[in-house]
């Protein structure tokens, strides 16, 4: 930290009044490092101005702004990177590289104990892959299958359906899917017209047929707030697909969808497996498949799953607020501001996170994961959420994206055309601007940053 005192010594210097040094060989050394830095510094102040800073879209917004190089370990620009700004999406950041340190290569699915004659006792593990259309091949269901019985046990659940601050009235969107100890079918009804309305998984497909009886020519489905019902409302289109989240509150309801699909081998029971020798682990897919689609797509049911996953093999049950405490004072113990977190996914805006927390975080999986792995599960320019956006920047961003309505984040690695690689957080709340824009001057400002470094 040395230079950055000696930077702010040496740019307050007249130039003329320094020549008076010039048999200083240290002296100049030094200073032509500390002006090539100053310099560069105040390039990307002004580029951090004219782009974000001072443009009108960014008018009204609260913003944060972290650059920071990991070869020197500097910052190259920080603006109010220490402080706590809802980070939306950005917060799968932190569950992504508590999953990469915790889950190992594969996904525990489950624990059993096989008690004989065909009988099993299971204890779930919160896999999010279990039945999921995503995934074909299904170890559990092939185990299922192959039992006479299976004793489900709840013991290891002690959290809720529904993260601490959810919008309670976006109970009916894809994105928040409840979470639950053995979720199936990602925990949501896929209803699809061609030819017919179909229902899948099928369990639900008297429920929806039931609700059409009166449907108008074009509809859209509800469901209700809490029950797995549904209506029909009247649209402006032919109604084509929907994935609506299972209420999974409703009288065990996930059970009985999986005896659907099995034929009544599943039955509940409280016990606690204790983890012995004779606990069998079954394993479902690669972990970094999830963690893929979670970044790529922005997946908040895999992102609440999976740490639900990590509290499960880290406390030998699943519950958000425990697990985070403990990592919070294990692998995170380094964050440089206590952040406020909350859930996997991002999806309340109780999370509080500042920037320089997420330059932490990017640092620490850059340190201890091989490159190539964080480029597998990190979108690129032109890539999942990031489609739209860095078309031309393939291989030199490798981004999350964060949005919730009036907060954008994007957090990540940038190369520049001249080799150097640095991590970066631009963390925007309360813009009145459309969502558009700002990613458009987010955007203006990092492409500046790799064309002219």
């Amino acid at each position: 930290m040395w230079i950055d005192e000696w930077a702010k010594l040496v740019c307050d210097i007249n130039f003329e009044n320094m020549r008076k040094f010039a048999g200083c060989h240290l002296f100049l050394t030094c200073s032509l490092l500390v002006f090539s830095s100053c310099s560069l510094q105040k390039q990307i102040a002004k580029q951090a101005g004219n782009e974000i800073l001072n443009h009108p879209d960014f008018a009204s917004a609260h913003i944060g702004i972290s650059l920071y190089d990991p070869v020197t370990g500097r910052y190259l620009y920080d603006h109010q990177g220490d402080k706590l700004f809802v980070p939306a999406s950005n917060t799968k950041i932190f569950t992504c590289y508590a999953s990469m340190k915790n889950l190992g290569d594969s996904l525990v699915a489950l624990r059993y104990v096989d008690k004989g004659n065909g009988i099993i006792e299971v204890e779930p593990n919160a896999d999010p892959s279990f039945l999921h259309p995503d995934f074909s091949y299904q170890p559990v269901l092939d185990l299922f299958r192959a039992k006479s019985r299976v004793l489900l046990t709840d013991e290891n659940w002690r959290d809720n359906a529904l993260g601490f601050g959810w919008a309670w009235d976006d109970y009916n969107s894809d994105y928040m899917a409840e979470r639950s100890a053995m979720p199936v079918y990602g925990n949501v009804v896929r209803f699809t017209q061609s030819g017919r309305v179909t229902a899948y998984p099928v369990y639900f497909q008297k429920a929806i047929d039931e609700a059409l009886v009166n449907a108008p020519p074009n509809f859209s489905i509800r469901r209700e707030l809490a029950a797995n019902r549904y209506t029909t409302r009247s649209s402006g289109a032919r109604f084509a697909t929907v994935d609506i989240p299972i209420f999974t509150r409703e009288n065990q309801v996930l059970l009985r969808v999986l005896n659907d699909t099995l034929k009544g081998k599943v039955e509940p029971t409280h016990v606690k497996i204790d983890r012995l020798p004779d606990v069998v682990k079954v394993y479902s897919q690669p972990t970094d498949s999830l963690l893929k689609i979670m970044m790529h797509r922005s997946d908040n049911f895999f992102a609440e799953q999976l740490l639900l996953m990590v509290s499960n093999d880290k406390l030998g049950y699943m519950n958000d607020a425990r697990i985070i405490d403990t990592l919070l004072k294990t692998d995170f113990s380094g964050l440089p501001q206590k952040p406020r977190w909350v859930d996997g996914s991002g999806l309340s805006r109780y999370n509080l996170i500042s920037p320089r927390d997420f330059i932490w975080v990017l640092t620490q999986m850059k340190n201890e994961f091989k490159w190539e792995r964080i480029q597998a599960i990190l979108p690129t320019g032109g890539d999942g959420t990031l489609g739209s956006y860095y078309k031309n920047y393939a291989g030199l961003i490798y981004a999350k994206t964060g949005s919730l309505s009036n907060h954008l984040a994007l957090s990540g690695f940038i190369t520049t055309r001249k080799g150097k690689q640095w991590i970066f957080s631009v963390l925007v709340n309360a813009e009145l601007a459309p969502a558009a824009n700002i990613r458009k001057g987010v955007e203006r400002f990092l492409t500046s940053l790799i064309e002219r470094n």
